[in-house]
């Protein structure tokens, strides 16, 4: 469970490369695509099963508990993304499988859960109150409590995010962070190459920020367009993996969110829920020569999209800067320091003397 993660747990690159053996034969590597207009790539986590990142956590849980020989039912909180990813899992391995969703879950997250025949469970108004009942239902039955992030398997098997990037060579990664599982996982695969990763989180919904700072105290999170990363405790051992290998944490405002979700929709034909554009819209802060945002999720409410199409009105991106091809100006002077022998003509003798060689 969150928060009862004994502290001598520990989740290595290792088990990362275990993780990819075990889902390799389950999940297709998903896409990636260049968003030219934003000058950074995209991993399309998206295009994942079930639509979201949260399957690969769940899935290695499950396989790498059944190479242990636990056999119980399971039962997990969240928001949706982690219930959905989940009860695709437990179907495809013949697990029991219970998710307990906050009521106001989006309805295509909950009907996703029950399609692949989970028992859904609707409690509270927010994941932390989703969890405290999953919780006391496991304790109740004997089941087997799988959090949505701190969990070294759960979080291993979001690390494979980040060896499918390795072949990209970016240098600097984006990921949201809500519990801090993904960041934790993309983190453990990808510093060793010297990858900046960057943590997203949105104005208000900074519990992991404010922990990396000291700062434990419960806030309840504000409403937020991003539901996948309203957490208002973030993981105790995504915390501590996190406080290791995190480069730094950008906070956005809740309508450049709003903004950057819309743009991907009609600029990159890309669906995002809020949380899986987070990343992309804190990206526009982070400078990098081959910078890449992870596109976490995109199951989003047609409504909701629906309404954010009809009322945000992104603005019209900045015209890119014309190239020149004849630098000459700039390296004449280096030109002629370096080499006495071959000084260099001014500029107008230059494009004259071409001028009288096209018109002869």
């Amino acid at each position: 469970m969150d928060g009862d993660v004994p502290t001598d747990v520990r989740v290595t690159a290792a088990d990362v490369l275990a993780a990819q053996a075990r889902l390799r034969r389950y999940l297709p590597a998903t896409p990636l695509h260049h968003a030219e207009r934003f000058g950074c790539w995209l991993k399309l986590e998206n295009l994942q099963r079930t639509g979201s990142y949260k399957v690969r956590g769940a899935l290695n849980a499950l396989l790498a508990a059944r190479e242990r020989g636990d056999h119980r039912p399971v039962i997990a909180a969240s928001a949706g993304n982690h219930a959905q990813g989940l009860a695709w899992s437990a179907y495809r391995l013949g697990v029991n499988a219970i998710t307990v969703m906050p009521r106001g879950a989006p309805q295509t997250k909950i009907a996703g859960v029950s399609h692949w025949g989970a028992t859904v469970r609707l409690h509270g108004d927010t994941y932390d109150e989703a969890k405290a009942f999953a919780a006391e239902l496991a304790s109740q039955n004997g089941h087997r409590v799988l959090s949505a992030f701190d969990d070294p398997d759960v979080i291993a098997g979001q690390g494979t995010v980040g060896l499918e990037l390795a072949a990209l060579a970016p240098d600097v990664v984006l990921v949201p962070i809500g519990g801090g599982g993904l960041a934790s996982g993309v983190a453990l695969a990808l510093k060793s190459q010297g990858v900046r990763v960057i943590g997203a989180q949105v104005e208000g919904v900074d519990s992991m920020l404010r922990a990396l700072r000291g700062d434990r105290t419960p806030r309840d999170p504000a409403a937020t367009l991003a539901d996948g990363v309203r957490v208002k405790e973030p993981g105790h051992l995504t915390q501590r993996l996190l406080a290791e290998l995190l480069d730094d944490v950008v906070v956005v405002r809740e309508a450049e969110l709003r903004e950057t979700l819309v743009r991907l929709a009609l600029e990159e034909h890309v669906i995002a829920e809020g949380a899986g554009a987070l990343a992309l819209a804190a990206g526009r802060r982070i400078a990098g020569k081959r910078k890449c945002a992870v596109v976490s999720g995109g199951n989003v409410d047609a409504v909701v999209l629906a309404q954010l199409l009809s009322d945000v009105r992104p603005r019209a991106p900045r015209r890119p800067r014309r190239r020149h091809r004849d630098a000459a100006p700039a390296l004449e002077p280096a030109i002629a320091t370096l080499n006495p022998a071959f000084p260099s003509k001014p500029r107008a003798a230059v494009v004259a003397r071409d001028h009288e060689e096209l018109t002869a």
